[in-house]
């Protein structure tokens, strides 16, 4: 540089080697994001289960819900003139139950009465997701039903029985409008407390069972349970039946979602669980049990096997099996339009208005 010469800044350099002390400049610039990632990734929180694509869980506590999270809000339904409306019926636990009534009935008219409990593994949906909104929607349409679905708290925050223990306050609370006096006018009015269903599908199937043994044992005043409806029911045991060996990884991840809704089981022969080895399975308190099941749902043969138990127990009832051929589990649920679930739904309406 000549003496008259004046030095520019900033001073660039095409090459970072070509900058004084280029070697130790990339040295530090490596170093740097080597340990901001190292820092990153120690703020990650690790995994305890990963029950993708249900949900994952953290071992610091959090619950990461993959799915099911999504809510619609009530509404008279203009494709099926179904209303609805949601109710407090736990303000202990903030728990509601979603209403629903065909809008056309008549003043004083009597309807029989669904208390329908969501799937979801004990962990995961509502009563609020649209798949069961549109569902019960179509299902009240059909039916010509007043329905009561029930909000319940969720494992693994509230492991069972928080579940099973939110579902029968909520039937006591629709018992309580058995004279007409309770706190919901629809109830009041419209329910026919001699027509009463409990419905569930997966492990809300599930609970509708254990809702249907505790009322054998403890009985609604007043209610009269005509029958119950488990659609896909989850139910498990120790002992594989039929092809359910077929597929081992399947088999644990059944297992595993049964331990993480409830801890402190005793394990997949648990009667919560596996209610074929339930001392009080004949003390269902029910006449008339219809069981949906599906060919490639893992939980089918599960499904055939209660129903061979259920009559083989000493239960006075009828109980009905109906297999749907080529389907996986819920499907009528995520495809309700294909014909396999226009006539699951024609034969569940059927069963809740015919003896």
């Amino acid at each position: 540089m000549g003496p008259n010469e004046t030095l520019q800044y900033p001073l660039t350099y095409p090459n970072p080697l070509c900058r004084p002390n280029g070697a130790l400049y990339i040295s530090c610039t490596l170093l740097f994001f080597f340990f901001f990632f190292i820092a990153m990734d120690s703020t990650q929180p690790e995994v305890a289960y990963d029950f993708s694509p249900m949900l994952i869980v953290y071992k610091d506590g959090k619950v990461n819900r993959l799915t099911g999270n999504d809510v619609v809000p009530t509404s008279l339904d203009p494709k099926t003139n179904v209303e609805s409306k949601d109710v407090v019926y736990s303000s202990e636990n903030g728990l509601t139950v979603r209403l629903y009534i065909p809008k056309n009935v008549s003043q004083n008219q009597k309807l029989p009465l669904l208390v329908y409990i969501h799937g979801g593994g004990f962990c995961i949906e509502s009563p609020f997701s649209p798949l069961y909104h549109n569902y019960l929607n179509s299902l009240v349409a059909e039916a010509n039903i007043v329905v009561v679905s029930v909000q319940y708290r969720r494992a693994p925050e509230h492991h069972l029985p928080c579940a099973y223990d939110d579902s029968w306050t909520a039937l006591k609370w629709v018992a309580s409008h058995v004279n007409g006096s309770g706190p919901e006018d629809w109830l009041n009015s419209h329910a026919d407390f001699e027509k009463v269903f409990f419905s569930g599908d997966s492990a809300g199937a599930n609970i509708a069972h254990r809702m249907g043994i505790k009322h054998g044992l403890e009985t609604l005043e007043g209610v009269n349970v005509e029958g119950i409806v488990l659609c896909h029911p989850y139910f498990w045991g120790n002992e594989a039946v039929a092809n359910e060996s077929a597929d081992e990884n399947k088999r644990k991840f059944v297992g595993a979602l049964w331990r993480i809704a409830y801890p402190e089981t005793t394990g997949c022969d648990d009667p919560w669980i596996n209610p074929v080895v339930d001392p009080n399975l004949a003390k269902l308190g029910c006449r008339r049990v219809l069981v949906f099941v599906a060919e490639k749902d893992l939980l089918c043969a599960r499904g055939w096997y209660y129903h061979q138990k259920l009559k083989e127990s000493g239960w006075g009832g009828d109980v009905e099996v109906v297999q749907t051929n080529g389907e996986e589990h819920v499907f009528h649920l995520f495809n309700p339009g294909c014909e396999n679930a226009k006539a699951m739904m024609k034969k569940t309406a059927d069963f809740y208005n015919n003896n």
